[in-house]
């Protein structure tokens, strides 16, 4: 089994200065490595019946699809507003200064559909907290949120507490 943290390289100073970030281009360059991730990621909801998998906007799509294909079930990209075709639900959440938002199409989610959320990185959580709505507000059950880096420092898991929260990767500081 590969230590896959050491396969996760941190770029200081991006997008802006002070920010470390995390990128796992380096992981998922690795097939096997990728493949690990993604059987981490879905390993505590082995026993959970899953209808489909929404993935966040970019990077999580990308987990989301490999776990939706391992398991056999649909995938649903949650995406920046205007990038979707067809009719949406959106959800607004806070930024540091402003708001942003995530959107799927109103017929992605059936009520009653058993879903779980991915992405890559848990950071402040706003983002995923927004998904988390998105499938509620269409009739989904949110089955848990599955991540492969978590930033614990900034606390995010707190804007999901009233779900399954996992994470492959913990990261206590930048």
């Amino acid at each position: 089994m590969q230590d896959l943290a050491t396969l996760i390289r941190t770029v200081p100073d991006f997008p802006k200065k002070g920010i470390g970030f995390k990128d796992i281009t380096t992981l998922i360059k690795h097939g096997e490595a990728f493949r690990q991730a993604v059987d981490a990621m879905l390993s505590p909801f082995a026993k959970e019946h899953i209808d489909l998998i929404l993935g966040v906007e970019a990077r999580g799509f990308l987990f989301a699809a490999a776990a939706a294909y391992k398991l056999g079930v649909g995938v649903i990209p949650a995406r920046k507003p205007g990038k979707l075709p067809a009719k949406v639900v959106r959800e607004e959440y806070a930024l540091e200064y402003g708001t942003d938002a995530v959107e799927v199409h109103e017929d992605a989610i059936s009520p009653g559909q058993r879903v779980l959320v991915m992405d890559d990185l848990l950071a402040t959580g706003g983002t995923t907290a927004a998904a988390v709505r998105l499938v509620e507000r269409l009739g989904g059950v949110v089955v848990g949120v599955s991540f492969l880096i978590e930033l614990t420092f900034l606390h995010g898991r707190e804007k999901l507490k009233d779900h399954k929260v996992h994470a492959v990767i913990s990261c206590e500081s930048e």
